[in-house]
């Protein structure tokens, strides 16, 4: 009788850890369920930010060389409008970046350097600033590169220069109004509000 009483409790005592061993098992299964939920989500919400800042960037890039083109062309002003060859120079999408910072840029930097200095007068002022800018990219050092290029320090430096030309671009224009209304002047001021898009962007990613 003791025996099957003691039996008894034993498969009681048995049963009572199983219970507690699959609630266990459960419950850390659950947290393991959250904790990968959780990470998803956080993915997808970096996924989204990078390509946004990817996006971004090409269209701060492409602003920033509309607004060389037609400072070269038919918007002369007195803006100091070379400030966009840095701000390409750090907003470049990577890729573009190392094309032209690679060979492909190497050979254009030489045949500008030849046509410069043998060729002057075949040589057109709406160049010199792209040269440049062909230049910059060959020969800046890779701590610029590496270290300043989408870091704190290049996007703080895209910012000043953004908001530098914007309230450049509406003192010349004579007022806020008037940058919207004058002659090409809703295309100069779109293109250069573009530009602080990057920087704001990547701010916000950056403090994230």
């Amino acid at each position: 009788m003791d025996q099957m009483i003691g039996g008894k409790k034993s498969y009681l005592a048995m049963k009572t850890d199983y219970a507690a061993s699959n609630e266990l098992i459960s419950s850390d299964l659950k947290e393991v369920g959250n904790a990968v939920k959780k990470l998803a989500n956080h993915t997808i919400k970096l996924g989204a930010l990078g390509f946004g800042t990817s996006f971004v960037k090409w269209v701060a890039a492409f602003a920033a060389i509309y607004l060389l083109i037609l400072d070269r062309t038919n918007w002369k002003t007195n803006m100091l409008t070379s400030l966009l060859i840095p701000y390409i120079y750090l907003s470049l999408p990577s890729w573009l970046f190392n094309l032209l910072s690679g060979e492909v840029g190497k050979w254009i930097a030489l045949v500008s350097i030849v046509l410069r200095l043998f060729f002057p007068k075949k040589f057109p002022d709406w160049l010199e600033l792209p040269a440049a800018l062909i230049l910059l990219l060959v020969v800046a050092p890779d701590f610029i590169a590496n270290h300043i290029r989408g870091h704190i320090v290049g996007i703080a430096i895209c910012l000043a220069i953004g908001c530098y030309l914007l309230q450049e671009h509406i003192r010349v224009s004579g007022g806020f109004r008037n940058s919207f209304t004058k002659s090409n002047g809703i295309s100069n001021s779109v293109g250069i509000i573009l530009l602080l898009v990057y920087p704001v962007w990547a701010l916000i990613f950056y403090f994230l």
